[in-house]
């Protein structure tokens, strides 16, 4: 499935970006005046207005391109949330978002720091690096940032992974955020991020996030994960304004809804 194009900065968007989601509430009055109300995720509606300016040519002919392909509100495609985190289940890593080696155990409810109890200690049992990670639908050729808290009782170091490359980051006594500017591989459709422990290490990690630009902001919990497939624009014309010489000016509607 196509996916919606970068700007030339690695990010999605401009600032502000306008998030809007809607859910929908069944609800069953029965004979004797009582209710019975239930969620309704099949209702779910997500839309976003991306409002940029001082885009270059390239940019515009980018998005202009796109929009041609996708022929207005026909076709869809696939969008990465600009303002979420786009891992599922943040801070549950022993849900089945994740995917685990088989040698490294997983401890809930350690402290973190932001003075909760959502962090997770994350032991290697085995002779050779274990780790975890998802597998997001997401274009290999973007650029990403992944980050994490990590701290350690002892000095160590973990990998951070983007499908077949890793970078290595140091870890200390104390909690520490961690990044990773990267890739996945080139024509790729889907990457996998994720962290690796070194043999016998025990490392206590918060705040997995990956994001869809270059740099890391500040952490977003998740639960279903900002990776939406089957994507449309929101309108079948595109506006584009040139205000100056390699500069123009354009907003775009994006709409997600479950029951499409």
């Amino acid at each position: 499935m196509p996916a919606y194009p970068q700007l030339g900065s690695g990010a999605l968007s401009q600032f502000p970006v306008q998030k809007n989601r809607r859910v929908r509430t069944v609800v069953n009055q029965a004979a004797d005046g009582s209710t019975i109300k239930l969620a309704d995720p099949a209702g779910e509606v997500t839309e976003w207005q991306l409002t940029y300016t001082d885009l270059s040519d390239e940019e515009a002919a980018a998005l202009r391109a796109f929009f041609v392909a996708a022929e207005g509100t026909l076709n869809g495609f696939t969008f990465l949330d600009p303002a979420g985190n786009l891992l599922a289940w943040s801070d549950q890593l022993d849900q089945a978002a994740w995917q685990k080696d088989p040698l490294l155990s997983l401890t809930g409810g350690i402290s973190d720091p932001r003075g909760g109890a959502q962090a997770w200690r994350l032991s290697n049992g085995g002779a050779a690096e274990q780790g975890a990670g998802q597998t997001l639908a997401a274009p290999g050729e973007y650029q990403y940032c992944l980050s994490a808290y990590v701290r350690a009782a002892t000095a160590t170091s973990v990998g951070l992974t983007a499908g077949s490359q890793t970078a290595r980051r140091a870890v200390t006594s104390e909690w520490t955020r961690i990044a990773w500017t990267c890739s996945g591989d080139a024509q790729a459709t889907s990457v996998r991020f994720g962290i690796e422990i070194a043999p016998s290490d025990a490392v206590e990690v918060y705040g997995l996030q990956v994001e869809a630009q270059t740099a890391a902001s500040g952490y977003k919990a998740s639960a279903r994960g900002g990776v939406y497939e089957d994507a449309h624009l929101g309108d079948d014309v595109l506006t584009i304004t040139s205000t100056d010489v390699n500069r123009h000016s354009c907003t775009v509607k994006i709409i997600h809804a479950n029951h499409l």
